[in-house]
């Protein structure tokens, strides 16, 4: 009997929202538009119209044919510069959007305030900010330090009348005031911690007694120009910020795929320590910044950073961590985005007056069925109200692939593992994932939960606030839609 081969699990496309979701690029439609784009276009032997993506001038051409033909944006950069793709960026800029509407943080902003963001490194392209500016409306600052770049994002700017009052052009240095991290590392980082409100909130985090000597650690390996500090003036505020940072440590390495031809200058694609150095820098700049933006975002190049970075900001006392596939063709990259702003989601709350229905130890057994369901190592304390969980290495890294957003009360951690990585055995794990989950009443009529984290070092970490967004939901299906 022939063996059934497992289907693979889909791998996550475009965005759903992205102008190209439902119609990617029509190149014979737009070589007859665009004569100074047809001499790129070339045709396969059944007849599809395909582009050289190893030829810088054909990619070029592209994105700036697209830009025009379908957001209204005049474009062109030198020869040499970093080119982008069109669909690949507004994927990113779509995933900010989600970020900006999620729930999970507090929004003080109301629908008549403008979005403003931070572009790190924009580039001569300045892609983010004209694709912002031109699908959403938002405003930015566009940060860089090369007169190259510098005098062709103002330049792409200008020829965009329409966006231009929304778009700033900033020399990295040149404004702002430089923060010293050994003078205000220390009143920065102790003072203002969210942790207002933590009882009734996603999950709880406390920052490290020896905070300032991780961020003093961290920050060997980068020295270039100022990311965030140095370039963000004294009191300003943003939504977010948003960086597709050098990738590469040497230009050598930058070049081994030889299958596209994007260009890209030194400053561009190099920094020493890669991108995560540089990323790092971000995170350190986000310690002291704190809430001065909502959500700080980067792109990542390599997914083997990516629970290294995410590990590293549970280190330094973020609020709540998000990532992010993103799939182009044949390129992958990562996001990552990261908050200090106070959590808003509460888990289970009734108005006060209301007599439950459930009791704590119905809530706490129920939360204890959910992980052991799924081969979590589980310890029930019912007179401490507590279930200490231990989750395998495994199915974190199955949370931070898939997400949860997919997933409803009825799905349980073999589904997911199954879906990620094949069967589970739904063995207790020997180490993995380590949290206690409470449940208590801080006031009459109401049951609160609480997820603390014991060791943020952990590489895992990042699954935490998914886990624990996906008990929330499960818990809220049993106890108070059955009400």
């Amino acid at each position: 009997m022939p063996s059934k081969k497992r289907r693979r699990p889909e791998r996550p496309t475009i965005h759903p929202r992205n102008k190209y979701f439902s119609n990617p690029p029509d190149f014979r439609l737009l070589a007859s538009q665009y004569p100074s784009f047809e001499p790129y276009v070339f045709y396969s032997k059944d007849g599809r119209p395909k582009v050289d993506w190893t030829d810088f001038n054909a990619t070029r051409e592209l994105t700036r044919v697209l830009l025009d033909h379908d957001h209204g944006v005049k474009w062109w950069i030198p020869d040499g510069q970093l080119c982008p793709t069109v669909p690949n960026r507004s994927n990113y800029i779509h995933w900010i959007e989600d970020l900006l509407s999620t729930e999970v943080t507090v929004n003080t902003k109301t629908n008549k305030d403008k979005v403003k963001g931070f572009d790190i490194g924009t580039g001569a392209n300045c892609i983010y900010p004209l694709l912002g500016a031109s699908l959403l409306g938002w405003s930015f600052i566009g940060s860089d330090f090369t007169d190259v770049a510098l005098e062709w994002a103002e330049r792409n700017v200008k020829n965009n009348p329409q966006i231009s009052e929304l778009i700033e052009i900033r020399k990295a240095g040149d404004t702002g005031k430089i923060c010293s991290r050994e003078e205000n590392s220390n009143d920065q980082l102790v003072s203002g911690e969210a942790k207002a409100g933590i009882a009734e909130t996603t999950c709880e985090k406390a920052l490290d007694p020896d905070l300032q000597d991780v961020v003093s650690d961290t920050m060997k390996g980068y020295y270039g120009p100022p990311v965030l500090l140095g370039v963000v003036k004294d009191g300003e505020n943003f939504d977010f910020c948003m960086c597709n940072p050098p990738f590469f440590e040497s230009m050598e390495e930058a070049g081994l795929n030889p299958k596209t031809s994007c260009g890209g200058t030194n400053e561009e694609m190099v920094c020493p320590g890669g991108e995560k150095a540089f990323i790092t820098r971000i995170i350190e700049d986000s310690v002291i910044l704190k809430q001065s933006f909502r959500w700080y975002t980067s792109l990542i190049g390599r997914k083997s950073n990516l629970n290294a970075l995410t590990s590293k900001l549970w280190e330094v006392g973020v609020t709540i961590v998000k990532t992010i596939e993103f799939v182009q063709g044949q390129t992958c990259r990562w996001g990552i985005a990261w908050s200090f702003a106070p959590p808003s989601r509460k888990l289970i709350a009734s108005h006060v007056g209301v007599q439950r229905q459930f009791s704590a130890i119905d809530v706490l057994k129920s939360v204890e069925s959910f992980f052991l369901s799924g081969g979590a190592s589980c310890k029930l304390n019912t007179s401490s109200f507590v279930v200490d969980v231990t989750a395998s290495n495994a199915y974190c890294d199955a949370v931070l692939k898939n997400g949860v957003q997919d997933f409803d009360g009825a799905i349980n951690f073999h589904s997911l593992c199954e879906k990620s990585n094949g069967p589970s055995n739904l063995q207790p794990p020997l180490d993995g994932l380590c949290f206690r989950i409470s449940v208590f009443q801080q006031i009459p009529g109401t049951l609160l939960v609480r997820g603390s984290l014991h060791r943020k070092q952990n590489p895992s970490s990042g699954a935490f606030p998914l886990i624990f967004q996906w008990l929330e939901d499960v818990l809220k299906k049993e106890f108070i839609e059955k009400r």
